[in-house]
């Protein structure tokens, strides 16, 4: 039987040094490609709203089609850490209705730990989350079910005064029992300041290198989503256009009879 990563593995890479990946998947192909070429993190982020549903925004999803996402990559994994996002006004309304969603990634959709937005301002429930057993990655700076309050994808912790409230906010989740916070768009300086300041793992998105881990979106990684590029983003690969492709030539060869 195949041990599978643990979030005592993971502060262990920060321990050592060992710099480590983390990146998305919403499907059980997907996930079993990860996983077999042993990307320690999988993260079934509700950026599928986006590059999986056609939403405009993270903010449409839901807890069920979290779930149901989260069921798919949970069979195709054996090794990884999955991790789910709990997505918009799941975990805000009160804490009743939090731990009942977060129950029910757990228990129905099989994940190893939730992702929540937010800092001070939900540093109870995440303590409280903890407490139930369940693991918790807090996630700083560019957080995407707050766009409409930040104004667009923008950098965060530009001012004095915004980096020291991230810094304060990493603690307040440190101190709550977050394993883990990811740092989403923020300047590198503060992304080093932070990774050296509290003693859980970082984990950048376009936030430089000084992170503990890093994550990215599978889409953006391979060239297979095609509506927008992240700036922050480094594509591996080109498959939009290797599908397209491929496809043009099954029509070629159904339409001359081939």
């Amino acid at each position: 039987m195949i041990n599978r990563i643990s979030i005592l593995d993971v502060q262990e890479f920060k321990n050592n040094g060992e710099k480590f990946p983390m990146l998305t998947a919403y499907d059980y192909t997907t996930s079993k490609l990860i996983d077999q070429v042993g990307v320690p993190i999988i993260l079934v982020g509700d950026s599928l709203g986006q590059v999986v549903l056609g939403y405009d925004s993270t903010i449409p999803v839901t807890v069920d089609e979290m779930i149901y996402h989260t069921k798919a990559v949970g069979r195709g994994s054996e090794r990884s850490l999955i991790v789910s996002d709990m997505p918009f006004m799941s975990y805000h309304i009160g804490l009743d209705q939090t731990l009942h969603n977060a129950a029910r990634f757990v228990q129905e959709a099989g994940a190893n730990a939730l992702k929540l937005e937010g800092g001070k301002a939900i540093a109870d429930k995440v303590k409280r989350i903890v407490e139930c057993g369940i693991p918790v990655m807090g996630h700083l700076g560019l957080t995407p079910q707050s766009i409409n309050q930040l104004g667009g994808y923008k950098l965060q912790g530009k001012t004095f005064d915004t980096a020291e409230q991230i810094l304060e906010d990493a603690i307040a989740l440190e101190e709550a029992g977050a394993f883990s916070i990811v740092l989403e768009v923020v300047p590198e300086p503060l992304a080093k300041l932070i990774t050296e300041h509290i003693s859980i793992p970082t984990i950048g998105i376009g936030a430089g290198k000084f992170c503990d881990g890093q994550v990215q979106v599978y889409h953006d990684l391979v060239g297979l989503f095609i509506d927008f590029y992240p700036k922050h983003a480094k594509r591996y690969g080109k498959l939009a256009d290797s599908i397209k492709e491929s496809v043009e030539a099954y029509c070629n060869e159904v339409r001359s009879g081939e």
